[in-house]
C-alpha cells in the first residue's frame, strides 16, 4: 500500500463506503474516547493535570537545543552511543552501519512510529536484514503488507475476523472465532523470534534529560523483550520526545495511558539507562540512541512549534468525527487524524499534503481531548491560510475579488440576487427544477457537496418588506 497524502479525496471515498471498515471504526474510536473521558473523570482536577503536562512539554520545547546536548553527555557517560540523523536517510544508514559492524541479521522490533517514518523495513530487507515487529498490532500489520491505521492501535481499520482469516492464512493457526486464542498463537510465534534475534529496536516515549534515561510504554512486554534480550538494542527517537526532569515525567505517565488507552497506568513502564553494565545478568551489550530530526528543526523554529508538544497518544484521533468516518489510512501518511493534518503537510512540505489540513471539521474536538492542551484548529487554519496564499495568482485574485464583494453592502447583495437567477436559470435547464452540480470552476464545491437553492426571497428584502418602516 502506497502512502500518498494528496490522495486523501480519492482514499477517503473509498473509506466511507467500506462496510466492515466503518464497522470497526464506530466500536474502536467510540471505546476508546469513552474510556479516555471515563480515566480523566476519576481525577480530582484532570485539567490542572494537563495544564502540568502542557507545561512540562512547552518548557522541554523552550530548552530543547539545550536538553538535546545534556542527553548526548548522560547517554554516552551511562556507555551508550548517540548519533544524530538530520533525515531518514541518514538515520537508515546509521541501523545499517550498526548491523553491519555488529554482524547482525535478524532483529525484533517494538512499536516505533519513527522507524515507520523513515520507512526502515524495506530498507533493512534490501540490505539483506530480517526485522520482525513484535507489537501485536504492528505484527498484524506487517503481515497483511499493510500500514498502522492509527498511532497507538495500528489495527483500528481490522475486525476481529479479518484477523482470524489472516492468521489462518499467513501463519497456519487453527480456525478460531476468540481473540484470546488468537492472541496466544501470535505470543508463541513470537516469542521463538526474540530468542533467536541478535538485535532489537525500538522507538521511545520519552528521554528524560536529566539521567539520558529513554522510557517506552507498552501493554505486551514485547517493549521489554526486544530491548533486553538481544545483544545490541538500537532507538530511533525524534527529537521533540525529551523531558527535562523526571518529575516531568510523573506528570506525563498520569495522562499518557488514560488518554491513549484508557488506563491508569500501561502494564509495562520500561526505562533503559544504556548497555549492562558489569555484574548485571540481563540488558544488551550495546545500546545506540539515533536521534531524529527529519524537519522537526524546521517545525521548531516555525509558529507551529506546539505541534512538537504532542505526546502520541492518539487522543485527538478518536475524538475527531473526521477520523471516526474514514480511519487512518485515508489521511496517507504515518501520522493521521488531527495531528497528521497538522504533522504530515509540516513535516513532508504543504506541497505534498496539501489537501489534510481541510480535513477537518474544526469543531474543536481535537484540543478538549489532547492531553497537553495543543491548539490543533487554530494550527490547521494557519495550514489552510497558507497554502491559500501560495495557490495560483487567479486563485488569490478571485479570493480577493471575493472579500471585497463580501465587505460592500450593494455589491453583496447585488451578487446573491445575480447568483440566484443564475441558478434557477440552469436548474430549469435540467428538468428537474433542482441544480445538483455547478459549472467549474465552482463544480470544486458540488463535486463533494450539496448544492442547497437559493431562497426565493433574500433576508434583506424580507427584512425591507416587513420591518422597513
Amino acid at each position: 500500500m502506497e502512502l500518498n497524502p494528496n490522495r486523501f479525496m480519492e482514499t477517503a471515498v473509498i473509506a466511507l463506503e467500506d462496510i466492515r471498515l466503518q464497522s470497526a471504526l464506530e466500536r474502536a474510536t467510540g471505546n476508546a474516547d469513552g474510556r479516555r473521558r471515563q480515566m480523566l473523570a476519576e481525577l480530582d482536577g484532570p485539567d490542572a493535570l494537563r495544564l502540568q503536562g502542557r507545561a512540562a512539554r512547552l518548557r522541554a520545547m523552550a530548552d530543547l537545543p539545550d536538553l538535546l546536548e545534556q542527553v548526548e553527555r548522560q547517554v554516552t557517560a551511562n556507555n551508550g552511543h548517540v548519533l544524530w540523523a538530520v533525515d531518514g536517510d541518514e538515520a537508515n544508514r546509521h541501523v545499517l552501519d550498526i548491523c553491519q559492524k555488529h554482524n547482525l541479521k535478524r532483529g525484533v522490533k517494538s512499536k516505533s512510529m519513527a522507524t515507520e517514518e523513515i520507512g526502515l523495513l524495506p530498507v533493512l530487507e534490501k540490505a539483506g536484514i530480517t526485522m520482525l515487529e513484535t507489537d501485536l498490532g504492528e505484527y498484524i500489520v506487517q503481515l497483511s503488507g499493510s500500514h498502522p491505521s492509527h498511532i497507538i492501535m495500528p489495527v483500528m481499520h481490522m475486525t476481529k475476523d479479518q484477523v482470524g482469516d489472516l492468521f489462518e492464512e499467513k501463519l497456519g493457526m487453527p480456525p478460531t472465532d476468540e481473540a484470546a486464542d488468537m492472541t496466544a498463537f501470535a505470543r508463541q510465534t513470537l516469542r521463538e523470534e526474540f530468542l533467536a534475534a541478535d538485535f532489537g529496536m525500538s522507538g521511545g516515549n520519552f528521554i528524560i534529560a536529566e539521567t539520558g534515561t529513554l522510557v517506552i510504554v507498552t501493554n505486551e512486554g514485547n517493549g521489554r523483550l526486544s530491548t533486553g534480550m538481544p545483544p545490541v538494542h538500537i532507538a530511533v527517537v525524534g527529537i521533540e520526545k525529551i523531558i527535562p526532569t523526571w518529575e516531568d515525567f510523573a506528570t506525563l505517565i498520569q495522562l499518557l495511558p488514560r488518554s491513549a488507552t484508557g488506563q491508569r497506568m500501561s502494564v509495562y513502564t520500561n526505562m533503559i539507562n544504556g548497555p549492562a553494565r558489569d555484574g548485571e545478568p540481563d540488558g544488551p551489550q550495546a545500546f545506540y540512541l539515533i536521534l531524529l530530526d527529519n524537519g522537526r528543526s524546521d517545525v521548531y523554529a516555525s509558529e507551529y512549534a506546539e505541534a512538537l508538544a504532542c505526546i502520541r497518544c492518539g487522543a485527538c484521533l478518536n475524538a475527531c468525527p473526521v477520523y471516526q468516518n474514514i480511519g487512518g489510512h485515508a489521511y496517507g501518511s504515518v501520522y493521521s487524524g488531527p495531528i497528521g493534518a497538522v504533522l504530515t503537510p509540516l513535516l513532508k512540505g504543504k506541497e505534498n499534503a496539501s489537501l489534510l489540513p481541510f480535513a477537518s471539521s474544526l469543531c474543536g474536538a481535537c484540543q478538549a481531548a489532547c492531553p497537553v492542551m495543543i491548539n490543533l484548529p487554530d494550527m490547521l487554519l494557519k495550514l489552510r491560510r497558507d497554502l491559500q496564499t501560495e495557490q495560483e495568482p487567479m486563485w488569490r485574485f478571485g479570493l480577493k475579488a471575493w472579500a471585497f464583494g463580501m465587505q460592500h453592502p450593494l455589491l453583496f447583495e447585488i451578487g446573491g440576487k445575480a447568483a440566484s437567477a443564475a441558478t434557477r436559470m440552469m436548474a430549469e435547464t435540467t428538468g428537474s427544477g433542482h441544480l445538483e452540480r455547478l459549472p467549474y470552476p465552482l463544480s470544486g464545491w458540488t463535486d463533494h457537496r450539496d448544492f442547497p437553492p437559493f431562497a426565493g426571497q433574500s433576508f434583506h428584502d424580507w427584512w425591507r418588506k416587513n420591518r422597513g418602516s
